[in-house]
């Protein structure tokens, strides 16, 4: 996986939740750093190990040698020649790896029982990386699919030639996972070395967060990592020296844009300043400069002087802070190639203000004020804080920086914000690239609500052609695995649960671990309502509730949150509206009485609707070129009638027909508490917390009589069949297949999630995963899922492939399917899924968001609270012939509707690249 840190660090100024408080620091005789930090708020813990090396250790030639290595890491060790994932997914919990720029990182959490063995697999892979050849040509292949896959974005092509133009002789200016031409050409021998090299006790960080004993953890440490010792070459970094800076750039950049034509959807642009390494005085006012340029909502300058004003439909911009410099990044999206002269003029007279007038008071504070809140939210659970204790060591070399960083952030005057403006954003400096898309996919041709009309049906041979080989025997992982002790028992308390008088439904969890709530809404005003020709009115209602109430217009509303560091976020889907809301924990009164505002009282203003439909216009043209859009939207329209709700899309047509009176009515109509469910974990004080939503909400009125909307029946497809669709300016083809199932209050529920977690809930460790990927090396992803809602289902699976082995990875995997439903899975496999879920489910449950949001579906499924702990009973009860009696029930390889959406036309003649001299 690849990865670019995003900073600002995230540290919160609470005690609580500080990464680095509580932390000790230990250097073995190796010079291996281990970083401890206890917390017992759970018996779940995270190992992390980190490494000094990533794609700034590259040339062109190497370039993406470190993220191949880290794919390597995988594939066994000399002592456990077996896949990696295997052995983590025995355990549970949540594992995986990236590449970034400056540093390679593993991550693991799990139960905490699990610790002694996680410590044991990452010293083996420490020490004894396999790489075999076979094993290193066979992945080869996964990560060019992997890169491919990446090249069917715009952006991405666009970001790489103005990374290549703006830092020409630096390693940022390289991809982080290398080019498909260095990939080729790596030799087993180039990987193996620079493992040797890199992979070094006095080259890494191993990093330990959770519930274990301070007493012993040093001494378990030493045992499994004291003896490893490090080469007698010093590692790449050291070897290379020093690096200069981004900033100031070696070579000025020409003052023409970068040129990219080619199949796409809508033009953008981006432009980069270059400024200096992580440790420089001036990064805490530069970031403090992002915050207020794009601070993700509606008071940031971005939002007010260029969406708000239809100049884009969609910009922003970012600041990437590195050990060896880093860039100030703007993008923004607009409805015209010719627009994008416009939007560039916006850029440099927003550029030329923060230079020549100080930024407002206002302003400064709530940059401010969100850099400290977004450092406590995106710090509640223990990945994130060891990950900052990560960043921090491998790219400032001090894992307490980012309390430095905030220290620093509170000094940060407007004065400050003027000077670095003015050093850093210089137009001599800046690199600009533009895209300008030739070929489109026009919604004449792919019409949302028409079947299939550019699919085309293809045969394929039939599964029995293919030998699939046999699963591995989880008893034969488990002999590479210790005896780990039994998991201890963990509870979560229930949360209360009341109905207001007017058919609200709430649940409180309070949880005082961190200084912060989380909300979680539901309202049952989803697309099923959208009435025909008017496709997106419940989108575009639910994307309005924040353009203004009868108290407050929009701006007013965004600065009363984004004052605050607060953030309430919609999201709709076919059932309901799906809300989500964050906020440290003195301001949750604040964040209930807006909810509850915008809830009852929106007032649709047109100017904001015109917006946010161009927006929206502008996000659906986007998705007409993404793969796994087109694929899903034409497996649902062979799946379903025409009259039923998972069979409709926005158009472009419904979204113009859509009026401000639309969108009153269906508010009156559906925006109801009756159909509405609240949950608030956190922070707070029950009694109070239920006093004040009875008073923001109590009042809320049913207006109108509940309507409801039954669906029609769905049956299985009567046989198989294969569809293409094809997408100009594509490279990687991605295929979907999925056929109707079982909703989510079926009895087969909890074993149809075991037998999914077998056959493709991992592509590491699952059948899918290691029949496609790792013996045959046809896909960097493949997975399957159940999607069990209110009164319908499905079974899908997706993967992403080259084009040319599109039709063999169907076929593999329609074997593998017919084997599965005729032969069955193992009771070893069963009990190691079953473990496996239930590890997975408590360690996601400390973070407070996901806790919020499994307890607001357990409420709209109309399941008790105490579901919560139930579901871990309901798992464990599954047995091996239930799974298997599922498996012959549930999966219908020859009914399958299968969509793959692929390039239009030879790539290698599309599109072309003007680079300025």
């Amino acid at each position: 996986m690849i990865a670019t840190p995003s900073f600002p660090p995230n540290l919160g100024t609470d005690t609580t939740i500080s990464p680095s408080q509580n932390v000790t620091q230990t250097i073995l005789e190796n010079g291996l750093t281990v970083l401890t930090k206890p917390v017992h708020t759970a018996p779940v813990v995270t190992v992390q190990v980190w490494y000094k090396i990533g794609s700034v250790d590259e040339k062109p030639g190497d370039n993406g040698i470190a993220h191949q290595l880290e794919h390597m890491m995988f594939q066994g060790t000399t002592t456990r020649p077996i896949q990696y994932g295997s052995l983590l997914e025995t355990l549970g919990g949540d594992f995986n790896a990236f590449t970034g720029y400056d540093q390679t990182a593993y991550h693991n959490t799990v139960e905490s029982n699990a610790l002694k063995t996680v410590l044991m697999l990452e010293g083996d892979r420490l020490k004894n990386a396999l790489i075999s050849p076979a094993q290193f040509d066979q992945e080869k292949g996964v990560v060019i699919s992997e890169l491919q896959g990446y090249e069917n974005s715009p952006e991405y092509r666009l970001n790489r030639a103005v990374m290549t133009a703006a830092f020409p002789h630096h390693p940022y200016g390289l991809m982080i996972g290398g080019t498909k031409a260095d990939v080729e050409n790596f030799t087993v021998e180039n990987v193996r070395y620079y493992y040797h090299l890199n992979y070094r006790p006095d080259n890494a960080v191993l990093i330990v967060v959770g519930d274990f004993d301070p007493s012993s953890i040093l001494t378990t440490i030493q045992e499994i990592f004291g003896g490893i010792a490090n080469p007698d070459e010093p590692p790449t970094r050291v070897q290379r020296g020093q690096i200069p800076s981004t900033f100031p750039p070696s070579i000025l950049p020409s003052n023409k844009p970068i040129i990219l034509q080619e199949p796409g959807a809508v033009p953008f642009s981006q432009v980069i300043y270059p400024i200096p390494a992580i440790n420089h005085d001036d990064i805490p006012a530069l970031n403090i400069l992002d915050y207020i340029l794009d601070n993700g909502g509606r008071s940031s300058r971005i939002y007010r002087e260029l969406i708000d004003s239809g100049i884009a439909t969609d910009a922003g911009s970012t600041v990437i802070n590195l050990s060896a410099g880093g860039w100030l990044e703007m993008w923004g999206t607009t409805t015209t190639t010719k627009s994008l002269n416009r939007l560039d003029k916006a850029w440099q007279k927003m550029i030329v203000k923060l230079q020549q007038k100080l930024v407002t008071t206002e302003e400064l504070d709530r940059a401010k004020t969100q850099i400290i809140a977004s450092s406590i939210l995106e710090n509640r659970d223990l990945t994130s804080q060891a990950m900052q204790l990560g960043l921090d060591w491998t790219t400032t070399g001090n894992y307490r920086y980012s309390e430095d960083y905030l220290k620093a952030i509170a000094q940060v005057t407007a004065a400050d914000v003027q000077k670095v403006a003015q050093i850093y954003l210089k137009p001599e400096y800046r690199t600009l690239g533009r895209f300008e898309p030739t070929q489109t996919k026009t919604e004449s041709i792919t019409d949302a609500n028409t079947v299939n009309s550019t699919a085309t049906k293809l045969n394929i041979h039939t599964p029995r052609h293919h030998r699939i080989s046999e699963p591995p025997d989880p008893a034969a992982i488990s002999q590479y695995l210790p005896e780990i002790p039994p998991a201890k028992v963990h509870t979560i308390t229930p949360p209360e649960s009341f109905t207001l008088d007017n058919g609200m439904r709430v649940l409180l969890l309070a949880d005082n671990s961190t200084p912060s709530i989380s909300i979680r809404g539901f309202v049952k005003a989803g697309e099923e309502f959208d009435p025909p020709g008017r496709e997106g009115l419940a989108l575009l209602t639910a994307e309005n509730l924040m353009s203004g109430t009868v108290s407050y217009n929009g701006q007013s509303l965004a600065r009363r949150l984004e004052n605050r560091g607060a953030n309430i976020e919609v999201r709709t889907a076919t059932e309901g509206v799906d809300i989500s809301a964050s906020a440290l924990s003195g301001d949750w009164l604040l964040v209930l009485e807006t909810l509850a505002d915008v809830l009852q009282n929106p007032t649709f203003p047109q100017k904001w609707l015109e917006l946010i439909r161009q927006q929206q216009i502008s996000e659906l043209l986007e998705s007409e070129h993404n793969p796994a859009y087109v694929s899903h939207r034409a497996l649902q329209k062979q799946l379903y009638p025409k009259d039923h709700p998972l069979y409709i899309y926005p158009t472009q047509n419904s979204l113009r027909a859509i009026s401000r009176s639309d969108i009153q009515n269906f508010h009156r109509t559906y925006y109801r508490p009756d159909g509405t469910v609240l949950v608030v974990v956190g922070d707070f004080d029950s009694q109070l917390m239920r006093s004040q939503i009875e008073t923001q909400f109590g009042s809320w009125k049913n207006q109108t009589t509940a309507r409801k909307n039954p669906w029609p029946p769905v049956s299985l497809p009567a046989k198989f069949v294969w569809l293409q669709e094809e997408i100009p300016g594509l490279v990687e083809s991605v295929t979907v297949m999925g056929h109707p199932s079982i909703d989510r209050h079926d009895s087969r529920y909890y074993a149809a999630l075991v037998l999914n977690h077998i056959l493709g809930g991992s592509t590491l460790s699952s059948r899918l995963g290691l029949e496609l990927r790792d013996r045959h090396g046809l896909t960097y992803g493949v997975y399957s899922w159940f999607n069990c809602a209110w009164g319908w289902g499905s079974f899908n699976i997706e993967m992403q492939t080259a084009p040319e082995n599109a039709a063999l990875a169907i076929e593999k995997t329609l074997a593998l399917l017919k084997q599965v439903q005729q032969q069955g899975v193992t009771p070893s496999e069963v009990e190691t899924a079953k473990h496996s879920l239930i590890s997975s489910d408590r360690v996601a449950l400390g973070d407070p968001d996901f806790l919020a949001g499994i307890i607001m579906w357990n409420e709209i499924f109309q399941f008790p609270p105490t579901e919560l702990n139930q579901f871990y009973q309901k798992i464990d009860a599954v047995t091996p012939s239930l799974v298997n009696q599922v498996a012959r029930e549930l999966i219908h390889p020859d009914r399958l509707v299968v969509v793959t959406s692929k390039p239009a036309i030879p790539t290698a003649s599309v599109g072309r690249v003007t680079t300025p001299k």
